[in-house]
């Protein structure tokens, strides 16, 4: 199966409908006037036409990434390392095929991000300094929290490459993700290594 977190996504929302249908059924039976049922039924009915839209896009999502299944393969499970530090790197490995006939081939991709150590101004100095523990700390919960969205933005990249109908021998082993020119930061474009900015 490909790369699945736009399913898992799909998953969560279904599950979410599923749980206000049943809410609204509840409510449906224990309305008692005719004017509270009348609304209750309303409500039920809102819910479900709601979940079965959401059943039918899981349908869809499904057939879709079983066909793009028969290309292409990116695998999501990435362990985070123990330690961040300023240099991040998410290697996100890969199988494809041009046809169902063609034999499998594997390759992985590593983007490398470095963290813009700049203090950020915009945020309020605290009045203490805090300890060199603490700021260690923060470090490391603002590093992980970035590796986080270094790497979906890596698996995106990946299975849209292959989605677009890209070739994988032209995938390059590294690349470097590009920053935002206003934060410094990473955007939902700094992974697409084969879109180079102008």
């Amino acid at each position: 199966m490909s790369f699945t977190a736009s399913s898992r996504e799909l998953w969560t929302y279904i599950a979410r409908k599923l749980h206000y249908f049943e809410q609204a059924l509840t409510k449906q039976r224990q309305a008692k006037a005719p004017r509270k049922r009348a609304e209750t039924e309303n409500t039920l009915r809102r819910a479900g036409s709601d979940l079965s839209f959401a059943v039918e896009a899981m349908k869809r999502r499904m057939e879709e990434e079983q066909k793009e299944g028969q290309l292409f393969y990116v695998d999501d499970q990435i362990v985070p390392p123990y330690r961040f530090d300023k240099r991040l790197s998410v290697r996100v490995s890969y199988r494809w095929r041009r046809t169902v006939d063609d034999e499998w081939t594997s390759g992985s991709i590593t983007f490398v991000h470095d963290v813009d150590l700049r203090p950020d101004y915009t945020i309020p100095a605290p009045k203490r300094k805090p300890s060199a523990a603490r700021q260690e700390q923060d470090r490391q919960t603002e590093w992980s929290q970035t590796w986080e969205h270094l790497t979906r933005g890596a698996l995106y990249s990946v299975r849209d490459y292959f989605r677009e109908g890209g070739d994988g021998d032209k995938i390059p082993r590294t690349f470097q993700a590009t920053v935002d020119s206003h934060t410094g930061g990473l955007n939902n474009y700094s992974t697409r290594f084969w879109r180079q900015p102008a």
